[in-house]
């Protein structure tokens, strides 16, 4: 949990506020002459909950977790550590994948939730101190427009992509073959194939909760 959760929060960070930053400049930009503009704050909080703080922070891990899951476990693999487990009574699912794998489905969805905070407020610095707006009717507008269920639907979705990344780390950690070349492809295949599957889930997940 530490090296899958904590140690990746600086990145995660990192990626929110300078999404919220960059949202909402494009919705101020957007917004302008159409649409009252306090609903800017209303779309950063909606769009960073529901969409965009959990895959692109389930997009970043895959990079940083998924491959280092990969490697990790393809290196045990090739040379045999995988096989000593087994000999020593040892079960390698139990060991080496489960702990992964709760670790995901835990830390992901906290570390969503520490980064939709942290890109809110990047919106807010941005829109209060560069766009001018007035931070209490920011806030207010924020605050009246978020529903619970965006809430829900982002932190399930954190914890679908979480499960994703850790498990294709693991799949293709474990089943990988040929020394370090067969290591290097899956590490490859591992940030692709969770990434394709975040993208895949991230509709699923959307329509589940969503679709009327």
């Amino acid at each position: 949990m530490r090296r899958l959760g904590v140690d990746s929060l600086p990145i995660a960070l990192f990626i929110a506020v300078f999404t919220g930053i960059v949202l909402a400049l494009l919705s101020s930009y957007t917004f302008t002459g159409a649409v009252p503009l306090y609903f800017v704050g209303a779309l950063v909080g909606k769009t960073i909950m529901m969409e965009l703080g959990p895959v692109l922070t389930g997009l970043a891990l895959a990079g940083r977790v998924g491959a280092n899951i990969a490697a990790e476990i393809g290196t045990m693999r090739v040379t045999d550590q995988i096989d000593a487990l087994t000999t020593l009574s040892t079960n390698p699912y139990r060991y080496l994948v489960v702990p992964r794998l709760i670790a995901g489905l835990t830390m992901l969805p906290i570390l969503v939730f520490i980064a939709d905070i942290i890109g809110v407020f990047g919106g807010f610095l941005v829109s209060t101190y560069k766009l001018g707006f007035n931070a209490s009717s920011y806030i207010q507008r924020s605050v009246d427009f978020l529903q619970t269920q965006d809430v829900v639907a982002g932190l399930a979705k954190a914890a679908v992509f979480g499960f994703i990344v850790t498990l294709m780390g693991c799949y293709n950690g474990y089943h990988s073959r040929g020394g370090a070349q067969g290591v290097g492809a899956a590490t490859t295949y591992a940030v692709v194939s969770a990434s394709i599957l975040i993208l895949v889930f991230d509709y699923v997940l959307t329509e589940a909760f969503f679709a009327r």
